[in-house]
C-alpha cells in the first residue's frame, strides 16, 4: 500500500482549505486533498459576500451585536469578538493575493460598494457582483497552485481518521501507547483507480465543509456530505450544536433549477416577500419585514406555504430599473432569464432549502479540536461563532481568520515526528465488487427524504423518535453493506449522511426548547438565558475503517 507523507495534510479545496494551505505554506510543505475537482467547494458557489467592518460608520461594536442577536443567545462572545476585530486584516490579505471587491462608482477616493443582509444593521458584506465566491475560489486556487510548498491531490475522497489510539488497539499493535491518542493522518480512495492508500501527516487540517446533501432539498452542491463531521464523530471527537442547521429561505423554485441560490444580497437591496397573490407578509412575524434573520425568514415562509397549500413564494424586486439589476446581480439575473423569470418585470418563485451547519467539531478560533494533531477550520468546526443562527455572510468570515491564526499556532509548534509510525496496510476482509448499487440509491434517497421529513425546519418529539428509528435502521443496513462490498465514493459518501443525520437528530432531541434554527412544536420558547448551552455529543470511537 502507497503511504504519502507531508508536514500539513489539508482536506478540503474550499477558502477554509485553501487559505489554510497557502499560510502554512510558510512553515512546511503541505498537501491538499478534495475529493472532486480542486474547485469544487461550497465555497465556490456562495454568491452574497464577506461581511466585515470596513465603513466609518460601521463599528466592531454594531457587527458583534449583530452576530448576537441573530446567534440566540448561543454565541460565544469571546469568539465573536476575536473574528470580527481580525476581519479587516484578511479582507486586505484578499485584496493582496488579487482578489477586487466591488466599489461603488464616482465616489472620491476609495469606497466599497457594501451590501446588506439580513440581521444587518449596517451595510457591510463586500461582494464582487453575485459571484463573491467564485471570485474568491479562483483567487486562492491560483495562489495555491503556484505556490511551490503546495500540493493538490483531486478526485481523492477520505475514508477515515488514522489515529495512535485505533492502531494500539489493534491485535499485534500493542508497542502504541493507547493513552497517546492522537491523529497522524488518514486512509484515502483514488477515486479514479479505486486503489486506497494512506497520507501520514502531523497535523490534519478537517477543512471539508458542510452537509446540506444530507436533506433532500439543499442549496448545496453534491459534494456537501458531510464528511469532516463524520469522520471527526467515527474517531471519538466532541461534536458540537448539531440541531442547528441553517435553511435559506429564497432557493429558487423551478424545476430547471438545481438548487440554486436567490442570494440575501437581494432582499438587501430591497427585495420584498410576497405571497401568490403578491401581498407582503413579512411584517406578521418580524418588525424587520423581509431583512430578519434567517431562522425567522424561513419559518415565516415555511408557515405561509402551509397555511396556503402553495408550493412557494416569490420575491418581489421589480421596484430597481433592468440596469441596476444586471449590474448588481448578474450570474442571477442571467440565470433566472435563462428560466424564463425577468427579475425587473416578474416575481421570483422560492422556497426554503437546507443550507449551512452552524453546528460541527468543536474547536478553538486558532483551529484545535479535542485531539493532538487534528484541527478544523470552516463550517466542518463548530467555534461558537454563530450560535443558534448565523449571520448572513459571517462564514467567509470565519474561514479566512480561523485559518490565519490556526497557522500562526501551527507556526509556533515543533511538529511532531510520525514517519516512524507504522500504517498497515488496509483490510479488505472478504469485501468483493458491489452489485447492488440500486441498494446505494435508495438508501440514499431514504435517508434524506426522512431528515427533510422529520428533521426539517419545524421538529417535534414524534417526528424526531420517528426519524432516529429510521436512521438508525439506516446505518445499520450501511454498515453491512460498508463491510460486504469494496469501498467506492458512494459508499463513503452514504455513510457519512447517514452518520451526520443521526448526530442532527441526537442533538435535536437533546434540546428541550426553541432557539434560533431549531423550532420545535413540543417546546416552543426559550429556556431561561442562564440555562442555555451547547449541545455537545461525543462517543467511543467505532466502526471498522480497514
Amino acid at each position: 500500500m502507497k503511504i504519502m507523507d507531508c508536514d500539513y495534510l489539508v482536506l478540503g479545496s474550499g477558502i477554509a482549505g485553501l487559505m489554510s494551505a497557502l499560510h502554512l505554506s510558510r512553515h512546511g510543505r503541505v498537501l491538499v486533498v478534495t475529493k472532486k475537482g480542486r474547485a469544487e467547494s461550497n465555497t465556490n458557489y456562495a454568491q452574497g459576500g464577506i461581511a466585515c467592518v470596513m465603513d466609518s460608520d460601521d463599528s466592531f461594536a454594531q457587527h458583534v451585536a449583530d452576530t448576537l442577536d441573530a446567534g440566540a443567545g448561543l454565541c460565544h462572545e469571546d469568539v465573536v469578538r476575536a473574528i470580527v476585530s481580525n476581519g479587516p486584516a484578511r479582507i486586505v490579505e484578499l485584496e493582496r493575493f488579487g482578489l477586487k471587491f466591488a466599489e461603488q462608482e464616482g465616489k472620491a477616493g476609495r469606497a466599497y460598494d457594501l451590501g446588506r443582509e439580513g440581521g444587518h444593521s449596517q451595510r457591510r458584506v463586500l461582494h464582487a457582483g453575485d459571484i463573491t465566491g467564485q471570485a474568491v475560489e479562483k483567487t486562492l486556487l491560483g495562489q495555491a497552485q503556484t505556490n511551490p510548498n503546495i500540493s493538490i491531490l483531486d478526485h481523492c475522497m477520505v475514508i477515515d481518521l488514522i489515529t495512535t489510539g485505533w492502531l494500539a488497539a489493534r491485535p499485534g499493535d500493542s508497542a502504541l501507547p493507547s493513552d497517546d491518542n492522537r491523529c497522524v493522518g488518514v486512509y484515502a480512495l483514488d477515486e479514479n483507480t479505486s486503489e486506497i492508500f494512506a497520507i501520514r501527516a502531523p497535523a490534519t487540517i478537517l477543512a471539508t465543509g458542510g452537509g446540506g446533501k444530507v436533506y433532500l432539498y439543499t442549496s448545496n452542491p453534491d459534494i456537501a456530505t458531510g464528511d469532516g463531521v463524520a469522520m471527526a464523530w467515527r474517531a471519538g471527537l466532541p461534536i458540537m450544536n448539531m440541531e442547528f442547521i441553517q435553511f435559506h429561505p429564497t432557493i429558487l423554485y423551478h424545476p430547471k433549477a438545481k438548487s440554486f441560490l436567490i442570494s440575501e444580497a437581494v432582499r438587501g437591496e430591497g427585495a420584498v416577500l410576497v405571497n401568490g397573490e403578491g401581498q407582503p407578509f413579512m411584517n406578521q412575524y418580524d418588525p424587520r419585514h423581509s431583512l430578519a434573520p434567517r431562522d425567522i425568514v424561513a419559518r415565516a415562509i415555511d408557515r405561509e406555504m402551509k397555511l396556503s397549500g402553495a408550493p412557494c413564494v416569490f420575491l418581489d424586486i421589480r421596484h430597481h430599473p433592468v440596469d441596476f439589476l444586471i449590474n448588481r446581480f448578474p450570474n442571477i439575473y442571467a440565470r433566472c432569464l435563462s428560466l424564463g423569470i425577468d427579475m425587473a418585470k416578474d416575481l421570483i418563485p422560492v422556497v426554503p432549502a437546507a443550507h449551512y451547519f452552524c453546528g460541527g467539531v468543536a474547536a478553538t478560533v486558532d483551529g484545535r479540536t479535542e485531539m493532538p494533531g487534528l484541527y478544523a477550520c470552516g463550517e466542518v468546526a463548530c467555534t461558537g461563532l454563530h450560535g443558534a443562527n448565523r449571520l448572513a455572510s459571517n462564514s467567509l468570515l470565519e474561514a479566512l481568520v480561523c485559518s490565519a491564526q490556526m497557522a500562526d499556532h501551527l507556526g509556533e509548534t515543533p511538529l511532531r515526528e510520525v514517519r516512524s509510525v507504522p500504517i498497515p496496510e488496509w483490510e479488505y476482509g472478504a469485501a468483493v465488487p458491489s452489485d447492488e448499487s440500486i441498494v446505494l440509491e435508495h438508501n440514499w434517497n431514504e435517508v434524506r427524504t426522512c431528515m427533510w421529513d422529520y428533521v426539517g425546519i419545524v421538529r417535534s418529539d414524534k417526528r424526531l423518535e420517528r426519524a432516529a428509528r429510521r436512521i438508525r435502521n439506516l446505518r445499520q443496513e450501511i454498515r453491512q453493506y460498508y463491510l460486504d462490498y469494496l469501498v467506492t465514493p458512494d459508499i463513503l459518501e452514504l455513510r457519512n449522511i447517514a452518520d451526520v443525520g443521526e448526530l442532527i437528530i441526537r442533538s435535536a432531541q437533546l434540546r428541550k426548547e426553541s432557539r434560533g434554527l431549531h423550532y420545535t412544536l413540543d417546546y416552543p420558547n426559550h429556556t431561561p438565558e442562564p440555562g442555555t448551552s451547547d449541545t455537545v455529543i461525543q462517543d467511543l470511537p467505532g466502526g471498522r475503517i480497514g
